[in-house]
């Protein structure tokens, strides 16, 4: 369930980038109201430390919300050329709860973080500790094959029908659909490890009329962006789901009310922005897709470049012993 959890907090958390899925290799109900109003607060509490309340430049003028994420979606676009050149490790710690909020059972999992021809590629080595067995590693890699070779075939069907998709052949949201399915609102400039930062809140508009289920998902959110102002690219997003969400019934989709989450961003080698981890509470399903129930957490560090293989495994070439991120 590691595995799926972490793909689900990276669609929630790119769902306020504006710039679409991505989906990437990756518990009783939410503790309650109370329990969860607390997650939040000290997650902007852990905000406010880290940007601070600094501002940069009083007199000069923010930039324009809508030309903003216009230009983050370009940047984002062009970072994932730089992103295939590295690989990185993550450890994923998924805390499933019981009925009454105890802690039913703790898993762990460590991934090498890698594309391969094109897509974005979660190579589990470890879980709770202990390497692969020879049969678990060869399972992995026929795993890893078949959802590359299924990217692939979504991302040939989109270019045949002129539409956009992400690396994993989803379509994309651009940031003028985001803007009609909600707006950003609060936009100040601070100062976050050092740099000029545009932050702004995002609140869906439930009355908006959408295209897609996706769609549906992100008018049912509410959060914070920040935005580096000189790479122009998103370096944390958080937020949380307004109301309890369904699709068939919850059978397809269900998402309760409070499930919270946060993703961030870091320079590394001084070239581009990889990410630095996610972090998530509530309890959200869709189908065999993804599952969170409880609480989960995903590091991601030990950046290095690397070559890839015709047989999808990496060979290193490191630039940068411990490149240290930015």
């Amino acid at each position: 369930m590691v595995a799926v959890s972490r793909r689900s907090l990276f669609l929630a958390g790119v769902a306020l980038s504006w710039v679409g899925l991505i989906a990437k290799g990756g518990s009783a109900s939410i503790y309650g109201e109370a329990r969860a109003i607390d997650w939040q607060a000290s997650q902007q509490k852990t905000s406010q430390t880290i940007a601070g309340p600094e501002t940069s430049g009083p007199e000069r003028p923010l930039p324009d919300i809508l030309a903003l994420m216009r230009s983050v979606e370009v940047n984002q676009r062009a970072s994932e050329v730089i992103e295939k050149n590295y690989l990185y490790r993550s450890v994923v710690t998924d805390q499933q709860l019981d009925g009454h909020g105890g802690l039913k059972k703790t898993e762990t999992a460590e991934y090498e973080v890698f594309w391969s021809e094109g897509v974005p590629v979660h190579r589990l080595v470890k879980k709770n500790g202990k390497e692969l067995s020879a049969d678990e590693q060869k399972k992995e890699s026929e795993r890893i094959d078949k959802d590359a070779g299924k990217a692939k075939e979504r991302r040939a069907k989109a270019d045949e029908k002129g539409k956009e998709s992400d690396a994993r052949g989803n379509e994309l949201m651009t940031a003028s659909r985001t803007l009609e399915l909600g707006s950003f609102t609060n936009v100040q400039r601070i100062k976050m490890n050092g740099r000029d930062t545009i932050l702004a809140d995002y609140a869906g508009d439930l009355k908006a009329k959408t295209r897609t289920r996706f769609e549906d998902v992100v008018k049912d959110l509410m959060g914070t962006v920040w935005i580096d102002e000189q790479d122009g690219v998103l370096v944390k997003a958080e937020g949380h789901f307004v109301n309890n969400f369904k699709i068939g019934g919850g059978l397809v989709v269900n998402i309760q009310k409070g499930t919270s989450f946060s993703a961030e961003w870091r320079k590394v080698n001084n070239e581009v922005w990889l990410p630095a981890g996610v972090k998530g509470q509530g309890s959200a399903h869709a189908l065999l897709f993804f599952g969170l129930n409880g609480r989960l957490q995903a590091v991601d560090s030990d950046y290095r470049k690397f070559k890839a293989t015709s047989t999808i495994m990496p060979r290193m070439s490191t630039v940068q012993e411990n490149p240290t991120p930015q």
